[in-house]
């Protein structure tokens, strides 16, 4: 979350993707790639959209909260934007204030969960979708955003119960999409390119999160 609101991040147009798909068909040589490559895009013609079960979360630990449709752009990732990354914010608030300003169609911002300090999840944008959160338009389209509860020079803020429930989820992610749990990949908001945020802050403990996320991701806890 943290010090200014992500610009609005617009649809790329269907026909660039649908000019790729093109190519990558004429390449190949084959009508059948060209046609089940299409067929991924059938919902993407105007006035149709791709089928969703409402409440549905992608994280079993999850309770579904839903984000103003205005913070977050649907997508059908990682098909049409592959997911290499997970980016990790604190909020500068409590939990319910998160949710409120995530609501908010004028905040133009929000990520796919928010950890709470208890270790309860919520998730509020499908990971299939482009989540407005990092300030960046590429990164946004390739990462999954978990927020987390508290503010950056708290470090009282940053509980045990957190670090975890976040670790399982981060792990889950990585294990979904093949993502390598390294530094490279499980990065804080301040390292996204052009932004002017701060968050996780100087007291999130990123080897105790990343030794968290690698035990989760091999089953040990």
């Amino acid at each position: 979350m943290g010090q200014r609101k992500a610009p609005k991040d617009g649809d790329r147009k269907v026909g660039r993707r649908a000019l790729l798909i093109g190519g990558a068909a004429a390449a190949a040589g084959s009508a059948v790639l060209a046609r089940d490559e299409l067929a991924r895009l059938w919902w993407r013609t105007p006035g149709v959209e791709k089928p969703r079960k409402e409440g549905e979360v992608d994280y079993a630990g999850a309770r579904w909260v839903a984000a103003s449709e205005a913070n977050w752009r649907r997508a059908d990732r990682p098909d049409d934007f592959g997911i290499d990354m997970v980016i990790v914010h604190v909020t500068q608030g409590s939990f319910d204030s998160a949710v409120k300003a995530f609501q908010d169609p004028g905040h133009k911002a929000a990520t796919h969960y928010i950890v709470r300090q208890d270790g309860h999840v919520a998730q509020m944008i499908r990971e299939l979708d482009v989540a407005y959160h990092a300030g960046n338009r590429d990164y946004n389209e390739r990462s999954v955003g978990i927020e987390h509860e508290g503010f950056v020079d708290r470090p009282q803020d940053l509980t045990d119960e957190m670090y975890e429930a976040s670790a399982r989820l981060t792990a889950r992610i990585c294990a979904r999409y093949d993502i390598p749990v390294d530094r490279e990949h499980i990065i804080g908001h301040v390292e996204v390119p052009g932004t002017d945020h701060t968050d996780p802050g100087p007291h999130w403990d990123w080897d105790k999160y990343m030794r968290l996320v690698r035990e989760a991701r091999t089953g040990r806890v």
